[in-house]
This record gives C-alpha cells, sequence and structure tokens, in this order.
C-alpha cells in the first residue's frame, strides 16, 4: 500500500521526507525490520510501553533498512532518504494506520466486544459457538484461543497487539466471517490496541478490584472500562448489566444504542432463577422458560448477556434460546469431574475475589451449608498484591477445608505470595488451612481428603495448561493433575 494513501488514515501528523513509496508490513519491534526492494519499506512505529521506549530504537530500525519512521519526537539526526511522521501518540496512530493497512476489516463483519473483571471468556466463547450453532460463519478471539469457524490459533494475550489484531480480523473476512466476538480488556483499551476498529456491539459484565498493579486505582480501572462504551458510534449497541453498581456508569456519555440486562430489577433482557444444580440452571428469561447445562447465578448473568447480545444482532428470540440451551460451558469455567466414590472436583478460573466468592456461593447454594467443600486456591506473582489476603479470606468463608498453594509466581518468592494470603485468615479458621507451596502435591492431597458427595474446589488456573516460573511456562493443567488422582482416563 502506497504511503500517501495509508496517511489518511491519521487525522493529524507531520511529514518530513517523501511519503511516496510502498509499504510492506507494519512493525513496532525493530529486530523484525528487513531490507525491502527498491522503492518499498516496512514501516516502524516508534511505541511508549510500559518496559521501554521504542524511539530508542528508531537508528537500529533505519540501519537494519526501515525507511519510514513513525514517532512521537523526532531523532536529532535526521537520515535524507527516511520519511518521518511525526504523531501525538504512536499507539493510536499504531491502530489506525493497522486498521487502513488490512483493508478495515472491522467495518465488513459485525465485531462485538465484552469487558469486565469477569465472564467475558465464557461469554464470548458461548457466543461464537451460538452463532456457529446458528448457522453462520464466526471468528473468536478470547483469552484461551483465536478462531477462525472451528480452526483453532492460540493466543497468550486477551487482545493481541493492533497489528495481529487488524489481520486475525482480515483473515475472518477473507474467510467469510459474518461475525466476531472479542475480549476486551482493560490493558488493550489504555494500550490502544483496540482503536481503529469499529464495534456493532459492546457489552458490560461486571466490575470489581482487579489489575491494580497496572491502573494503580480503580477509578483508573472504570475509566478505562468505561472508555470503550465512550467511543462507540451510533450504529451500535450497548449492552450492560444494571445490577453491577458501575453498570449505567459504563453507558452514560455513550452515543450507542443503550440496553440492559438484570436479575433483580427490570431490564430490556430480564433472567429470573427457577432452579440451580450441578445439573444446570432453569432460567425464565423474558417470560420465557428454559433449562440451560451451565450452572450457577454467574452464569446466569453470562446467559441473559449472549441472549441479549444475539437479539440484538437480529438473531429470533426462539431460535436463539433452543440453541443456546445446548450449549456446554468453556475449558476452565466450572469444569466438573467425578471420583468413583460420588466426589465432585470443579476446575474454575476464579482468580479475583469476587470470581472466587461466586464460584464458592454457586457451590454452597447447591450443596448446602453443612455439606464438605474443599478448595484450592493461589494467587499469581507480579500481579495486585492487595486481594491475596481476600481470596484467602473468602476461600475459608465457604469452605470446610482450604489448601493455599502456588499459582503462577512468575518472578516472586512464591512463599511470600503466600505469606500475603495468609494475612487473610481468620483465627477462628486457621486450623482449617494447609499451607503446601507444590500445587501437585496440594491437588493431590486435596483430592485424598474428598469424600463420598464432597466437592472440591480447584481455583485460579482454569483452562491454563502451564505454571509460569521465572520467565519459564512448565506445563501444568489443573484438570489433568485431577483426572491422575480419580484415576479418570
Amino acid at each position: 500500500m502506497k504511503l500517501d494513501i495509508l496517511l489518511k488514515a491519521l487525522r493529524t501528523c507531520e511529514v518530513t521526507g517523501s511519503p511516496e513509496i510502498d509499504i510492506t508490513e507494519i512493525l513496532f519491534d525493530s529486530r523484525a525490520v528487513t531490507t525491502q526492494s527498491e522503492g518499498s519499506s516496512q514501516l516502524y512505529v516508534a511505541q511508549r510501553g510500559t518496559q521501554t521506549d521504542g524511539h530508542k530504537y528508531i537508528p537500529n530500525a533505519i540501519t537494519q533498512g526501515c525507511r519510514v519512521i513513525v514517532c512521537e519526537v523526532l531523532p536529532e539526526q535526521i537520515e535524507e532518504k527516511v520519511c518521518y511522521i511525526k504523531v501525538s501518540d504512536s499507539s493510536v496512530a499504531l491502530g489506525m494506520l493497522a486498521d487502513a493497512f488490512f483493508g478495515h476489516p472491522s467495518r465488513k463483519l459485525k465485531l462485538t466486544g465484552i469487558t469486565g473483571t469477569n465472564g467475558k471468556t465464557t461469554t464470548v466463547t458461548l457466543l461464537h459457538r451460538l452463532f456457529m450453532s446458528l448457522g453462520y460463519h464466526t471468528g473468536l478471539i478470547s483469552t484461551i484461543v483465536n478462531k477462525i469457524d472451528n480452526d483453532e490459533i492460540p493466543t497468550s494475550h486477551t487482545t493481541p497487539d493492533a497489528v495481529e489484531l487488524n489481520r486475525l480480523l482480515a483473515q475472518m473476512v477473507e474467510r467469510g466471517c459474518e461475525y466476531c466476538f472479542m475480549e476486551v480488556s482493560s490493558h488493550a483499551l489504555c494500550q490502544h490496541r483496540v482503536t481503529g476498529l469499529r464495534f456493532a456491539g459492546a457489552l458490560f459484565s461486571n466490575i470489581t478490584h482487579d489489575h491494580l498493579d497496572f491502573h494503580k486505582t480503580f477509578a483508573n480501572y472504570i475509566a478505562a472500562k468505561k472508555s470503550f462504551f465512550d467511543k462507540l458510534p451510533k450504529t451500535a449497541f450497548a449492552l450492560t448489566n444494571v445490577d453491577d453498581k458501575n453498570g449505567r456508569v459504563m453507558v452514560q456519555n455513550t452515543k450507542a444504542a443503550i440496553h440492559t440486562y438484570s436479575l433483580r430489577t427490570a431490564a430490556d433482557f430480564k433472567g429470573i432463577v427457577m432452579e440451580n444444580a450441578f445439573s444446570g440452571l432453569h432460567l425464565r428469561i423474558n417470560n420465557r422458560e428454559v433449562f440451560f447445562k451451565l450452572c450457577g447465578k454467574f452464569n446466569a448473568y453470562n446467559l441473559l448477556a449472549i441472549y441479549g447480545a444475539a437479539v440484538l444482532l437480529g438473531m429470533d428470540e426462539d431460535e436463539v434460546l433452543r440453541n443456546m440451551s445446548m450449549l456446554d460451558s468453556a475449558a476452565g469455567r466450572f469444569q466438573m469431574l467425578h471420583n468413583k466414590e460420588g466426589g465432585t472436583a470443579i476446575v474454575d478460573y476464579a482468580h479475583t475475589p469476587d470470581a472466587l466468592e461466586n464460584v464458592l456461593k454457586t457451590i454452597r447454594d447447591i450443596v448446602g451449608k453443612d455439606a464438605e467443600v474443599i478448595t484450592v486456591v493461589g494467587c499469581g506473582g507480579d500481579r495486585d498484591a492487595l486481594k491475596r489476603p481476600e481470596m484467602a479470606a473468602i476461600a475459608c468463608k465457604y469452605s470446610s477445608k482450604v489448601l493455599l498453594t502456588s499459582d503462577n509466581p512468575r518472578t516472586e518468592d512464591p512463599q511470600s505470595i503466600l505469606n500475603d494470603m495468609i494475612q487473610g485468615i481468620p483465627t477462628s479458621k486457621s486450623r482449617q488451612v494447609l499451607v503446601i507451596e507444590n500445587r501437585h502435591e496440594a491437588i493431590k492431597t486435596a483430592c485424598m481428603m474428598l469424600q463420598s458427595q464432597g466437592v472440591l474446589l480447584v481455583a485460579g488456573k482454569g483452562h491454563e495448561t502451564y505454571q509460569e516460573i521465572n520467565h519459564v511456562r512448565h506445563h501444568f493443567d489443573d484438570t489433568e493433575e485431577i483426572k491422575k488422582c480419580f484415576n479418570i482416563q
């Protein structure tokens, strides 16, 4: 694509040098730059990141053959054969340029994003399955996997970078996808990874304290989520959970058409839980009664969001409910396994206080206050440390026995993380708690302790198949560990 055409995507910029050159690729890592054929070049965007400043690597990019640089500050030494594009925010520019370079793919399908602390993965995964079952070619962008129809592309971030994201959307368009459902994280919003995309709809699930290591304050975290709705076009819909106290805050400045869902108050999509069991949920949604395979009040909210989004995207209400009733849970989300003695183990991604409480409340609602509930839980390293004692306190509140263990310690000392969690254990509950740093041993011990008709919750990692220690990912799968203990093939 000609650079002068590509630059039309930028609202304001200053160009130094000739824009008469073909752009073959957009990069933000100078190490990937290579010399191109005569009259063409890669485009290097110098971003200011949390760890380093891409402006430092402009000379390296030029040395390796790059002839087009996007930056916020021009380098002291201007190279004669290089075209410099000065912008106010390189990350915003990257999103706009990537969108234009790949032919504005988000405008060629109906892209729906969901943001919130909990429920994002389940909601987008089930929306993808729903629309596939309704006969549509559909894309998925989630923490677990990216999908084009049923073809899987693993991912390591909640939202890919702007270039990869637009490349993926372009592939979806090429494959004939009409819809795409994606998780939109607060990190992605702050880092402008979704800048330039056009959304047909946006969903808000809930918001609780999380990622404060990145956002510093809860107000900043809320503002990041809210920015998603602030930037929606008039043609989009904004579907929000009004049972969350910030549900209406999210949409107060949006241009999009506002719609609501709720279990507690009047809403466009109103649900009532008729029955909740391990076998599933009996829900009344807008006066239609349906049995779903998912269980728990938190999943009732997810189902309302899914139903509301599908209807707002033009699907037939009855057909949507029929197909929703056949949906199973996403991997690592309230995933149940049973041993021969009648015990039940549940693997869940719950890694925030709110999510852990929701899962444990669901278990207690089903089995009663006197049943045995064992919880294995840890907290990740290099993340919000304030939630660690709270996680331990919640586990103690709803469990008969608690095993505190290692999650993804990353670069932190696992014992230091556990010491933080121990601070949340009430004195009256101390005898009910075991601290076993090795996660394998903790799960094995919990499985041995589990009695007939008891319930074991292994929380925190869910779908993850690794444990990250000092920048190295070692294979570890909670579900595999339980299956070994239960002797399940």
